[in-house]
């Protein structure tokens, strides 16, 4: 979790987080930005992004947009764009042998002297999207040399625009070695972990400045509904947001067809999403910010999943009731962690309890886990089946 701390993210800013499957330091910027600003996270495997999507779902992350494509893609639309970007570097994976032996076993495929190469390759495409004043964080979890020290030294020679920030050292956290690469004593302000000084494994993590004026935030600062705007004004509201299309176009044309998630929300909660719309075929999503052009990238997520928009009904995700709060919802029941009710719904099994007809948000005291619909005296379970406990 040292590379999350040490990007310090804060609201309004656009991040990127690049190798970003399976989601734990993604969730971990989310809760610096508050839901204010850009957060884009990326990875180049088809198969971790979806480990990644879902770990943005059930963390109730509401500003970010999930990437499927590779640094140069990204760099080619991305010119200047980013204040922040992690790189959690493809490694070598010495730093994890004592806890994964899968590590050990795949260590001849991706040896040290292959990740150098993709290391290398990375770091230049990343400068092409930081904005002059900006910061980059590269973190491994190998205890090469080649791929921490030595790597921060070759990109400091090949971009004299850049200069290292120094990581605050404390709770076992060590200097990086300069004597490892070319003596260089400004490499002590990188960051080593040993499995000696820590409960935790081998990694190392580096903070670079980008030099030139200092970035400016683009990201909105206006909220584009209100914040405490009820349910009942999300319609009358809409003039203050844009709807996007498929393509990322603005197209005001598809208001009309958002009727039934209006209807949805003037029924079911207290208070309207604010941002920008964006429909993908029957997908509806919620973006707090003007959507990037997205033209020839692979999209995994577009922000804010809402529902889908079916037959002239909206009907809600996931997604959406986990970055919702108590408050936020007219009908709720909330059930103790430890009792049988919530145990019996995260099975997926229908609930014999009475209350008023519709969709109802399910708590587990008092925190959002999942919808639900009351049919008078059965709570019939809504809660995803890939998701469900299976014991």
């Amino acid at each position: 979790m040292l590379p999350g701390a040490v990007i310090n993210a804060s609201p309004y800013e656009n991040i990127l987080d690049l190798c970003a499957a399976p989601g734990g330091k993604t969730v971990q910027i989310a809760a610096g930005m508050k839901g204010k600003g850009l957060l884009v996270a990326n990875d180049i495997s088809a198969d971790r992004v979806k480990a990644l999507v879902k770990n943005i779902e059930l963390c109730g992350i509401t500003n970010s947009i999930v990437t499927n494509d590779s640094p140069d893609r990204l760099a080619a639309k991305f010119e200047g764009f980013f204040d922040k970007i992690l790189v959690d570097a493809p490694c070598s994976g010495e730093g994890m042998f004592r806890k994964d032996e899968d590590a050990v076993k795949s260590w001849d495929r991706y040896k040290c002297e292959l990740c150098c190469g993709m290391q290398k390759d990375i770091l230049d495409k990343v400068d092409r999207m930081l904005k002059p004043g900006g910061c980059i964080v590269y973190s491994t979890c190998t205890f090469s040399p080649e791929e921490n020290e030595i790597m921060i030294s070759y990109f400091l020679n090949r971009h004299k625009e850049y200069e290292l920030l120094e990581i605050p050292k404390g709770s076992g956290v060590d200097n990086g070695r300069p004597e490892w690469s070319d003596g260089n004593i400004e490499l002590g302000k990188t960051a080593r972990l040993w499995p000696h000084k820590i409960k935790g494994e081998g990694h190392f993590a580096a903070l670079l400045k980008k030099g030139g004026q200092d970035r400016q935030l683009t990201g909105s600062r206006d909220n584009l509904c209100d914040p405490h705007s009820s349910g009942d004004d999300c319609r009358s509201r809409a003039k203050y947001r844009k709807i996007f299309d498929a393509k990322g176009k603005s197209d005001p044309s598809l208001e009309k067809a958002l009727d039934p998630f209006y209807s949805f929300v003037k029924g079911n909660l207290n208070r309207s999403p604010d941002g920008n719309f964006c429909l993908q075929g029957k997908n509806l999503y919620c973006v707090p910010f003007e959507l990037p052009d997205l033209s020839g990238i692979k999209v995994s997520k577009f922000g804010w999943f809402l529902g889908e928009l079916i037959n002239n009904r909206f009907e809600p995700s996931h997604s959406f009731i986990m970055a919702l709060s108590k408050d936020d919802l007219k009908n709720t029941v909330n059930f103790a962690s430890g009792s049988s009710e919530i145990r019996k719904y995260l099975k997926g099994e229908t609930l014999m309890i009475e209350g008023e007809k519709g969709y109802t948000g399910v708590l587990v005291d008092g925190y959002t886990i999942g919808w639900a619909k009351q049919t008078g005296d059965m709570l019939k379970n809504q809660y995803p089946k890939g998701w469900r406990m299976m014991n």
